[in-house]
């Protein structure tokens, strides 16, 4: 009794330290606990609660205790949540492997990685919860629960008729089942194997017990998904929205331990996908349909059938046949079927479906072979009525109004759409992220995901549809958005804390979630995504919220968001099934990146160009794999350096890529030359006929030309080049856009006159070569061009890189950069570097 007392007694005093502590601190540095991968974006975000920015930041390497690299001039982005400054930490590159942190004065980060691994495990880490929300048998309890699934409701059927439903996973901490968020994480299962399998193991049997049974863990876990999805949908007429109500709430138990919360012994009701409003206690719910719980089944079939192909090809040809059934039965009923509750006024109220089956009709259009372009033109349709998502953007949504989150469909779809119509696709993808992004870029954790009940949830499905997108389009001008979202589910938040159970193990991570199995159990829950913070305002009016312990984080608490690792509070720290299947796809998808196998990639619908980086439609680097560099050389007025270029290129033996105005091809002086380039295989291309400005030097999306006016001096300039005979006749159309400024309004302009829009890699300077010494700072000699082309390829490498240098410049500039070219050439060749043309880059 006494050691009780006495470590009790410890335990106050560590508390009481750690509190007064917390109040004795009044800066913080929030990390990504996880790490940072070399090639990937590095911030982190400085909070005062002093209004303090400091001068700089120091990173500090953990082994040496030395400053490695410094961070100056820090951007204040002022008051965010308990924080009266706030600032984005940017080190992105600094690349060199180890372990660090980040300081300021007596201001410490907690000490973090950089490598190549620090995602590596964390989607199989993640499948552990998805495993211990098995109902039936359960591996982890080594038991059996809701063996008697269920009794029927709203059918055809007579109610109360018995149907084998018995499977698939609890919804949360609770155990109903819900056939619209178990359909959503069997596709993102399905989905993460599909593009990146290689990143899981083969430790578990399909039952979920240890040992191999040579298959992904992944892929086991998805068919435990699709077989009670099966169960649900038996047949063709016969399909179910969920198992149980919100009468299970009656009491918190390990799930063997159900009684007779229904008045039918361990039986539990199963919901028939009618199409009409059914019961909600004293009111009745908002159903309008049923294409949304619908097009979710055939969508999850439709990508099984697709991966079971060369597997099980009687399997498959089954999982096709249900994906065009449960399509059907979606268009039959169109509108919404919300979920039904009984004693209290919460229900996942969802309020769309024409995304649903968008994603049903285009993955049944993808998993087979034979095209049915009917499918196709329906996907597209559907894809025009809800373009963007409706929360993006906005401040708050119902519970579960927008399910799931994001539109999955137009990933799926874009792959199968020809150009103008795919380009299309983007543009919504891209509308909606720039919603969420004009809120995120007012503050420095670029939060711009509402803190509505299971926000976590909405910032992993955000964070794949920037991913999504950046892989389609290869446009990275939301990068690091998309990883602030991923950095803020692991603990670059306010509290400082990750919203993973046990991820990572050294981290501060939730221990006290809202579940029975660590409550009553103490049982960990591996792998579980909480549901995360929520506005303090919908925390207050929540029903049935009482914190059981001192509040840990009660210092980072605010009138905006408030989260608690309390079991008591399950608005913003109970795991949710379908929100963790989503992290795992998005922690396969980080893993991937960071160590990608050729191969994977081929078989999945986010078709893009490999490696490649594009900057408002226009390409800006090729293939960042291959150590391959495009020369480029443009010219108008000017182009006197065009004898030495084509010299140097004849005695390197290389191709270059040479880019004119039509007035330059019209001059006579340099006509013959011009010539010589084509017939020796130069690539020749137009670069504007009067070297027009497009758009506003300050407002980039100000247009100065109207597509008419640039459609004819982009004539005008191809005719220059038909009339010299310098255009092959199968080249494929490329353009680099004068003064290499344009917009996205240029890039789709051109995308659909069919070329190809280019530009320079941004950071490789080359191209600064036409300023002359009276332009003051902006002037940059030839001297300081090498030396800043020579740093950016010992930081980022020249892989892909397209290097423009100009044939020509004003008589001012007496420092001639492509006299540099024999220099450039031979430098690069050292290092192992290949030349080809821009159509071959």
């Amino acid at each position: 009794m006494k050691r009780i007392f006495l470590l009790a007694g410890i335990v106050l005093i560590i508390v009481c330290l750690a509190f007064k502590k917390t109040e004795q601190e009044q800066n913080w540095i929030r990390i990504n606990q996880l790490g940072y991968t070399p090639g990937g974006i590095k911030v982190a975000v400085w909070c005062s609660k002093e209004n303090k920015l400091p001068a700089s930041v120091e990173l500090v390497d953990e082994a040496t205790q030395k400053t490695v690299y410094t961070i100056n001039g820090l951007q204040a982005f002022g008051t965010y949540g308990p924080f009266n400054q706030t600032s984005r930490i940017r080190f992105t590159a600094y690349s060199k492997p180890g372990r660090y942190f980040l300081k300021s004065g007596d201001t410490k980060s907690p000490v973090f990685a950089i490598n190549d691994d620090v995602y590596k495990g964390a989607a199989d880490f993640c499948l552990r919860y998805m495993r211990q929300q098995r109902t039936l048998f359960n591996p982890y309890l080594k038991d059996s629960c809701h063996t008697r699934d269920g009794y029927t409701l709203y059918g055809p059927m007579p109610d109360s008729s018995y149907a084998d439903v018995g499977g698939g996973w609890h919804d949360a901490s609770d155990y109903l089942q819900y056939s619209t968020t178990s359909a959503n994480a069997t596709w993102h299962l399905l989905a993460a194997y599909q593009q990146f399998g290689h990143v899981f193991t083969d430790t578990k049997k399909a039952n979920g017990l240890d040992g191999k049974n040579n298959i992904p863990d992944i892929l086991d876990e998805a068919k435990w998904g699709i077989d009670w999805l099966m169960k649900m949908n038996p047949s063709d007429n016969i399909m179910f929205n969920q198992i149980g109500d919100d009468r299970d709430h009656m009491k918190m138990r390990i799930p063997k331990e159900d009684t007779n919360y229904y008045g039918r012994g361990i039986e539990r009701p199963v919901y028939f996908v009618s199409g009409k409003p059914q019961v909600r206690g004293k009111f009745m719910n908002a159903t309008t349909g049923g294409a949304s719980t619908a097009g979710k089944f055939a969508s999850a079939f439709a990508l099984a059938s697709k991966l079971y192909e060369k597997k099980d090809a009687k399997l498959s040809k089954q999982l096709y046949q249900k994906s065009l059934a449960a399509y059907a039965y979606g268009k039959k009923m169109p509108g919404v079927a919300q979920t039904a509750s009984v004693k209290s006024p919460y229900i996942y109220a969802e309020g769309n479906w024409v995304d649903d089956m968008e994603l049903a009709a285009a993955s049944i259009y993808y998993s087979n072979p034979v095209k049915n372009k009917s499918l196709l033109n329906d996907a597209f349709n559907y894809a025009k009525q809800e373009p963007v998502t409706p929360w993006l953007g906005k401040d708050t949504a119902h519970h579960y109004e927008w399910y799931p989150f994001i539109n999955l469909g137009h990933a799926v779809l874009a792959s199968s759409l020809p150009k103008q119509q795919r380009d299309t696709i983007h543009d919504y993808y891209e509308t909606g992220i720039k919603g969420v992004w004009n809120k995120a870029k007012q503050n420095a954790f670029y939060r711009g995901v509402p803190f509505i009940w299971c926000s976590n949830n909405l910032t992993t499905s955000f964070a794949i549809q920037c991913f999504a997108y950046r892989k389609m389009t290869g446009d990275n001008n939301y990068s690091e958005l998309e990883q602030a979202n991923i950095d803020w589910l692991f603990g670059c938040n306010p509290w400082g804390t990750n919203m993973v159970y046990g991820l990572p193990s050294w981290g501060d991570t939730p221990v006290d979630p809202h579940s029975a199995f660590t409550h009553l159990k103490q049982y960990p829950i591996d792998g579980g995504l909480v549901d995360g913070p929520v506005y303090t305002a919908i925390y207050k009016n929540l029903i049935g919220i009482k914190l059981n312990d001192p509040d840990e984080y009660a210092a980072f608490q605010s009138n905006l968001a408030v989260y608690h690792d309390d079991y008591g509070d399950y608005s913003t720290n109970e795991p949710t099934m379908d929100g963790t299947a989503s992290l795992i796809y998005l922690l396969a998808a980080k893993e991937d990146e960071a160590n990608p196998i050729p191969g994977w990639h081929t078989g999945g619908f986010l078709n893009q160009e490999p490696h490649t980086t594009v900057e408002a439609r226009a390409l800006v680097r090729g293939d960042s794999t291959k150590k391959n560099i495009a020369l480029v050389f443009t010219a108008d007025e000017y182009a006197e350096g065009l004898p030495v270029i084509q010299k140097t290129l004849q005695e390197e033996n290389i191709k270059a890529s040479f880019f004119f105005t039509g007035r330059l091809y019209r001059n006579k002086q340099y006509q013959s030359l011009i010539k010589q380039l084509f017939q020796q295989k130069h690539y020749l291309g137009a670069h504007s006929d009067q070297h027009i400005l497009y758009n506003d030097w300050k407002n980039r999306d100000s247009m100065l030309v109207t597509r008419d006016s640039l459609e004819r001096d982009y004539e005008y300039n191809i005719n220059a080049m038909k009339q010299l005979g310098v255009i092959s006749p199968n080249r494929i159309p490329y353009f680099i856009p004068p003064y290499e400024w344009w917009n996205k309004r240029i890039g789709k302009w051109f995308a659909e006159m069919g070329v190809k829009l280019f530009s320079f890699t941004p950071g490789t300077r080359t191209n600064a070569d036409y300023t002359w010494p009276e332009m003051g700072t902006s002037y940059k000699s030839s001297e300081e061009l090498m030396q800043l082309l020579r740093a950016f390829e010992v930081k980022h490498t020249l892989n892909g890189a397209i290097l423009l240098i100009h044939a020509g410049t004003d008589p001012r500039r007496k420092d001639k950069f492509y006299s540099y070219l024999p220099t450039i050439i031979r430098e690069l060749k050292a290092k192992g570097y290949n030349f080809s043309k821009i159509d071959n880059l």
